[in-house]
């Protein structure tokens, strides 16, 4: 209970600046791009050539490719699992403050739902995929929910988004290069836009970790190092397939995304590497005696990430998906 009262005696502190944190980090609505900008207009007369348009650029993108865009959307659908975790946690509970974190994870939520929206049509309108197949994996992740082994404690939580908001716009940003690699400049850009939406989140929950260290320096260094521990677990972990049996989709997803280069083993700790950087682990002192043991941990961990990641083989058969036609 102890712990406790002071993570939201932390969490209260820096809610103070909630008002700057929301404007440094997010968009106004009224000037922030819609799934609607980058998509044909069914209102217009062009409307079906354009579609055609779409389709045939859709034709040149490779079986992988369409995997992991079609994973990356399920996993973007899946906000409401996301918001509701959060949303649980110490400090951001107290959903009745007006300036307090419930107002940030609303807002953050808002920015994020325009992902899973604009992907959503584009495969639709692709006509390369099985909507039916798509939508009840997408059903069967947010009914299943998710645990991320972060309790309801805001410390791991904030870890938890730092790292997979990163994590996220690398995926959708190499898959914006590859579009336009394969031609498809369209979806490049549409891919370009939210991976630059993950970004801006990854610096925000990034921010607030460094904000924690400023005050709460063990305690901190202890959360950070349990998550690494346990491992940063991707939300779409318990993907789905029609048959709703839990046989390693997303494993199959994870093998399509290592073969494109959408994100790796290697990418898993660069992005480690990067936390341990920019919250100064290395030089921190002042440390109680299992904080300074976490940060030992924390500094020994790429080295050991190394190893385990260079015995990886990462099959070459592609995986035949319900999703794709």
């Amino acid at each position: 209970m102890e712990k406790r009262n002071e993570r939201i005696e932390v969490m209260n502190h820096l809610a103070v600046n909630m008002d700057d944190i929301v404007n440094k980090y997010l968009i106004p609505i009224d000037t922030n791009w819609q799934p609607s900008d980058f998509l044909p207009d069914a209102s217009k007369e062009t409307f079906f050539d354009e579609v055609k348009e779409l389709q045939q650029a859709a034709r040149e993108l490779p079986y992988d490719y369409w995997a992991v865009l079609i994973g990356d959307m399920i996993t973007e659908e899946a906000l409401p699992t996301y918001e509701s975790s959060i949303m649980v946690v110490q400090g951001v509970d107290m959903v009745h403050e007006p300036e307090g974190w419930a107002r940030w994870t609303r807002a953050w939520t808002a920015e994020e739902n325009r992902h899973g929206d604009l992907l959503n049509k584009y495969v639709y309108l692709s006509g390369r995929v099985n909507m039916k197949a798509v939508e009840t994996s997408t059903q069967y992740l947010i009914a299943d929910g998710f645990d991320i082994k972060t309790d309801d404690d805001p410390y791991k939580t904030f870890v938890y988004t730092s790292f997979q908001e990163l994590a996220t716009n690398i995926s959708h940003r190499r898959t914006a290069s590859l579009a336009k690699k394969h031609g498809n400049n369209s979806l490049s850009k549409m891919c370009a836009m939210i991976a630059a939406d993950e970004m801006r989140h990854h610096k925000a929950y990034k921010s607030f970790i460094a904000s924690i260290f400023e005050i709460d320096p063990s305690e901190m260094m202890i959360a950070f190092a349990d998550m690494m521990k346990q491992k940063i677990v991707m939300p779409a972990h318990f993907l789905r397939e029609m048959n709703g049996e839990k046989s390693g989709v997303y494993g199959h997803f994870s093998d399509a995304a290592q073969r494109l280069g959408v994100y790796t083993g290697k990418d898993y700790i660069e992005i480690t590497e990067l936390l341990l950087k920019d919250w100064n682990i290395a030089t921190m002192t002042g440390l109680n005696g299992p904080a300074a043991k976490a940060q030992d941990y924390l500094m020994r961990l790429p080295d050991r990430l190394t190893r385990l990641t260079d015995r990886i083989k990462v099959p070459e058969l592609e995986y035949k998906f319900s999703w794709i036609h």
